[in-house]
């Protein structure tokens, strides 16, 4: 039996549409309102992914295989959290001087 590899362009692509479909799902599950650009974000992003195989032109915004650029899966993560009811606040320190000597 002679297997042909995983194409990792369809995996990727596959991932990331089941990612945004359960991020929309998870928010209209717990009635969670989706403001209008994380709605639009959610719906562009799916149809690039399906018509281009990635939601992203430039290869320097992402890796070679994958689907999403490196802030797309960011705000992704991000909305999903939202219709999680997950509330993370971010935690930044302020610069601090350097100590001398």
């Amino acid at each position: 039996m002679n297997r042909k590899p995983p194409d990792r362009k369809a995996q990727a692509q596959r991932a990331a549409l089941g990612a945004l479909k359960r991020a929309r799902r998870m928010a209209e599950k717990a009635g969670v309102q989706l403001s209008e650009w994380e709605g639009e974000f959610l719906d562009s992003v799916s149809g690039r992914v399906k018509t281009y195989g990635r939601a992203f032109g430039d290869p320097e915004k992402g890796a070679p295989g994958e689907a999403l650029s490196a802030m797309q899966a960011v705000k992704l993560k991000e909305i999903a959290a939202k219709a999680k009811g997950e509330k993370k606040e971010l935690k930044r320190r302020p610069f601090r001087r350097k100590r001398e000597g």
